[in-house]
């Protein structure tokens, strides 16, 4: 704890809000200098914080509160009937794990999600460049799951394994397959993982209440979220 306390931090000017566009926002970064260790970085998500590529940061806005920390803690996580039939739909898939990697087959489905779901993101257009600084990196904790129908790659989940926990960073899939809920899959896959390893939780990063596209981490039960400074059940 004594070294948290040493640890610096800086923050943005605030900009406006990626989410919440009537919202100006401000972030607060860790001192990119620190080295990241497994340790320090599972005692900052525990704190709220969360991992871009390199930098650690939190939100830290002065008027508005709205970007939460959330977790499942999975040993009293049940799918409900939704989750099961997911499940269920994508029981043929083999899971391979293997360190971050920018190969061909890895960075053009990539390249694929980003053109076809999200070209008004902050990844678009999508580079190889890109890629590597966001979820390459070179970091002990990181990997990527890679999730194949027989020969080929339809998902890859970028996770990283905490002291406690596995962190879901970032997942990308071929759009071809959305009738699979890929992105659920892989939140259902990592709860799985982290009980096969003994860990305590899944942490999905900020839920937004009022912002759509972060509504579906509230359908996850029970949700933990990060309120006042302390770890709270979602009611």
């Amino acid at each position: 704890m004594s070294e948290l306390k040493e640890l610096k931090f800086f923050a943005t000017h605030p900009h406006t809000c990626s989410y919440l566009p009537d919202q100006e926002a401000t972030t607060l970064f860790l001192d990119p200098n620190k080295e990241l260790s497994t340790v320090l970085y599972s005692q900052l998500t525990d704190f709220g914080f969360r991992r871009s590529g390199q930098h650690l940061y939190r939100p830290h806005c002065r008027y508005c509160q709205a970007c939460i920390p959330a977790r499942i803690p999975v040993a009293r996580f049940q799918r409900k009937r939704r989750f099961q039939r997911i499940w269920q739909k994508n029981k043929d898939l083999v899971v391979e794990v293997v360190n971050p990697s920018s190969e061909d087959e890895i960075y053009h489905l990539y390249e694929k999600y980003i053109f076809l779901r999200h070209q008004d993101g902050d990844m678009f257009p999508p580079s190889k460049e890109q890629f590597e600084s966001f979820l390459v990196g070179g970091w002990d904790f990181a990997q990527f799951y890679l999730f194949w129908e027989q020969s080929r790659l339809i998902s890859v989940a970028v996770t990283d394994q905490l002291a406690n926990g596995l962190s879901a960073i970032y997942t990308f899939y071929d759009p071809e397959y959305s009738q699979r809920s890929l992105g659920t899959f892989a939140v259902l896959w990592q709860v799985e993982a982290c009980q096969l390893l003994g860990l305590d939780y899944v942490y999905l990063g900020y839920w937004i209440k009022s912002c759509q596209k972060m509504q579906y981490k509230g359908e996850y039960r029970p949700l933990e979220v990060f309120v006042n400074n302390k770890w709270i059940e979602l009611q």
